[in-house]
């Protein structure tokens, strides 16, 4: 009788220690880290209404894009990686399949609205069967011109290039222009940015960088291909270009056109949305990206949202994830 007393009473003051312990860090408001690549599609807007309406804060920090693929995967290995990752959508499997990204298939299937997710963003998130990202911005890419240039180079707005013979020609009338303009930009150094707004014009053109069932690259086959490079180095070796583009690793991606001295760049619905809300007297306008003799194309891109592996806020870093796809935030 004394020995079950007693242990009554051992498990009563357990009961009583664990109701007056403190409340442990994941019960207490938590401060969560988030990585976006330099094209950041106003994810701090985001970001800042979130923190603005909820306890747990998400401290955001932007990457390079062309360092963000890097630094990313080498963060998850040292155990220091953020805890919710924008990524570009591209990148996302290979993450995903090096187990740097946390398994979200549970989370996924409670989401009434998972059917209305964009397929090709949920089928680059998805590894052997499981969810490890989801959608979180939709992408494609045009061209860009500043309207006041090309009135100043005596070309018409309302008029863009369709062909890559009269972009070539814009570039050549706004560089004459002098007093450092240009009349074309890309970051040089960022892949990501240039398959965005590169590969359209060998598409547009009826070329491709590789075979019909994706197996073999045809850089060297494809004459398109070939042709479209012979553009981008005509207008470099020209002087079309600023010089600093050529180590540009995405930083400037978007803000070099913002400058107002350059003619046309490739972008896409980020840059627009950057343009309207901090350069508001800036005077320009889109256009499709030409194929070498008429055509368009675009690339359809984005990034999807993910947890890396090693967050201790998985809970946390998906409820804002999850609000960050509801009807109210999308819309």
């Amino acid at each position: 009788m004394k020995i079950r007393k007693f242990a009554a009473l051992v498990l009563l003051m357990g009961i009583l220690v664990i109701s007056i312990a403190p409340l442990s860090a994941q019960d207490e408001p938590v401060t969560m880290t988030m990585w976006v690549r330099s094209i950041s599609f106003s994810v701090q807007t985001l970001v800042d209404e979130w923190n603005a309406t909820h306890d747990n804060q998400i401290e955001l920090t932007e990457v390079p894009s062309g360092e963000f693929v890097t630094k990313l995967g080498a963060a998850v290995a040292a155990g220091e990686a953020p805890d919710i990752a924008s990524i570009d959508l591209i990148y996302t499997p290979a993450f995903a399949s090096a187990g740097q990204l946390t398994d979200l298939t549970e989370f996924v299937n409670q989401l009434a609205y998972v059917d209305d997710l964009s397929p090709a963003h949920m089928t680059l998130g998805e590894f052997e069967g499981r969810n490890y990202a989801v959608p979180f911005a939709a992408e494609g890419s045009f061209l860009i011109y500043n309207v006041d240039l090309f009135e100043q180079a005596g070309l018409d707005p309302e008029n863009p290039p369709t062909t890559w013979t009269e972009v070539l020609d814009a570039a050549r009338a706004i560089s004459a222009l002098g007093d450092d303009i240009y009349g074309y930009y890309f970051a040089g150094n960022c892949a990501g940015c240039n398959a965005f707004t590169f590969l359209p014009f060998i598409w547009a053109s009826g070329g491709d960088v590789l075979s019909s069932d994706f197996s073999e690259p045809t850089l060297e086959e494809d004459p398109m291909v070939r042709e479209a490079l012979q553009l981008y180095r005509t207008m470099w070796e020209e002087g079309l270009i600023p010089e600093g583009a050529s180590v540009d690793g995405g930083e400037n991606f978007v803000n070099a056109f913002a400058s107002g001295t350059i003619g046309m760049a490739g972008t896409g619905a980020f840059g627009i949305d950057n343009y309207k809300t901090n350069y508001p007297d800036l005077n320009f306008d889109v256009t499709y990206i030409p194929g070498k003799d008429g055509g368009t194309a675009s690339f359809g891109g984005g990034d999807n949202i993910g947890i890396p592996a090693g967050s201790p806020y998985v809970e946390e870093a998906w409820e804002f994830i999850e609000w960050a796809l509801s009807d109210d935030v999308q819309l």
